[in-house]
């Protein structure tokens, strides 16, 4: 019997998407919602079916059988997603070594600069455009 229902599934999901990264993504987005919506008054009841957009979004993405657009729509979300953490994690270190370093942005190019903190007042060359200039640190 479980081997039956096993093998109906796995003719309907023949040539369909499935889940993927931005499905996992989606459904977090509809928990955290659903879980801030959960302390809206009763009153505002429509309020909560705001949830059920993520989540339809995620189970039309599973059932369609578009692979590649749904494949190219992931790819193009693990690179946001990707940029995201990395800038995330950037500021964290940021966070991290500021008692040591001071930041400064090339005023040229826009190049973010690492400098040790309590050299006064020093001439800066930018490694990337190599424009000088002038900062306290």
């Amino acid at each position: 019997m479980l081997t039956r229902l096993f093998e109906q599934y796995r003719k309907f999901m023949y040539g369909r998407n499935g889940s993927d990264m931005l499905c996992v993504a989606l459904l977090i987005v509809t928990f955290i919602i659903a879980l801030l919506f959960s302390f809206v008054p009763a009153k505002f009841w429509f309020l909560r079916l705001i949830c059920y957009i993520p989540l339809g979004l995620c189970v039309f993405r599973m059932l369609s059988r578009n692979q590649a657009k749904r494949q190219l729509e992931n790819e193009r979300f693990l690179i946001w997603w990707r940029n995201f953490y990395n800038s995330v994690k950037r500021q964290k270190q940021r966070i991290k070594d500021r008692k040591y370093y001071c930041f400064f942005r090339c005023p040229s190019c826009k190049q973010t600069l690492r400098l040790p903190k309590g050299r006064g007042k020093i001439r800066i060359t930018c490694p990337k455009c190599s424009h000088v200039f002038e900062k306290k640190t």
